[in-house]
């Protein structure tokens, strides 16, 4: 009777808290300029002038402002910009709790009540949120690097036939793919709405942590302090990029099955152990009923993380 309880207690709260998500996420349209800008420039703006538009939630609400100070959310609301994630803090903690109670409560009913892997489940389901931040944020800084040679590229053509420093990176705004169309034009609307040169391209800096991104705008701060010619250091710099891109290129087509490897060695004992377990519990509770059979998985957890980590390291090869 307890367990029935337990486990309908659980779906509830995991239904009404997945059906807020959603309804939040999917309700919210393209936000306005001045919301999306308030997310990476730090600037205050008086309720008067904020334009109509779709409040968050009250839940959603009531957790932005108990975590608003804390370096934690700060945190988060970095790592969701990187990501191009339009999620506030507040709805991403919801989603992290509605993850947390459904991989328990999945868990708990597909391992036959096992506690220790009902516990595994829980762990799994708040990690599972950040691991798709960091995945999106990967895959964005991936396109972000490879089309920045040709970024970089319209932007000496666009100041050799005349074009200032804004319209060139307007113009790259114009007519390059996302993600890198995105923040030039994120750049060019800070600028007109007052930023520096300097603090727009530090901002899409913090917002695409890429080192060749790095160099082009400390290029292009150094000729602003001291003069030059700047088409002329773009292409260079555009040069070495579309060469780095070529060579890591090259080395993700050599190390490719290496780091294939390494995944299948390390994960595919925890699956299949998994699978074992909700087909046959009995056969596979020993493990966790006995002493011995507990310490056999620590070890083998322990060695498995350490190969992992091990070739990770030896395929991470920097250019």
């Amino acid at each position: 009777m307890v367990t029935a309880v337990v486990v309908a207690s659980l779906a509830f709260l995991v239904v009404i808290g997945l059906f807020i998500v959603l309804a939040r996420v999917i309700g919210r349209g393209e936000e306005d300029l001045e919301s999306r800008l308030d997310q990476f420039v730090a600037r205050q703006i008086s309720e008067s002038e904020r334009p109509d538009e779709r409040q968050p939630s009250r839940l959603t609400q009531t957790i932005n402002k108990a975590v608003a100070e804390k370096s934690f959310a700060r945190n988060i609301a970095t790592n969701l910009a990187r990501a191009n994630l339009k999620l506030t803090v507040g709805e991403y903690i919801i989603l992290q709790v509605v993850s947390v109670l459904g991989m328990g409560l999945l868990f708990y009913l597909i391992m036959h009540q096992n506690m220790f892997l009902t516990l595994g489940g829980l762990v799994a389901g708040y990690f599972l949120p950040g691991f798709y931040v960091k995945m999106r944020q990967r895959k964005r800084l991936k396109d972000f690097n490879n089309q920045l040679g040709d970024a970089i590229n319209l932007l000496a053509n666009g100041l050799r036939s005349g074009y200032s420093l804004l319209q060139a990176m307007d113009a790259v705004a114009n007519e390059m793919p996302p993600p890198i169309s995105e923040e030039f034009q994120r750049v060019v609307r800070e600028i007109g709405l007052g930023l520096s040169t300097e603090r727009a391209m530090n901002n899409m800096l913090r917002r695409i942590p890429s080192d060749d991104l790095d160099l082009m705008i400390t290029a292009i701060n150094v000729q602003h302090e001291v003069g030059g010619n700047l088409a002329e250091i773009l292409e260079t710099i555009s040069y070495t990029i579309r060469e780095r891109v070529r060579i890591k290129g090259e080395i993700r087509v050599l190390t490719s099955q290496q780091m294939i490897s390494g995944y299948v060695i390390s994960f595919l004992p925890i699956g299949l152990g998994l699978i074992l377990f909700a087909m046959n519990p009995t056969y596979m509770g020993r493990m966790f009923q006995d002493t011995c059979g507990i310490a056999m998985m620590a070890v083998a957890g322990v060695m498995m993380a350490a190969g992992f980590f091990a070739i990770q390291k030896i395929v991470n090869i920097e250019v």
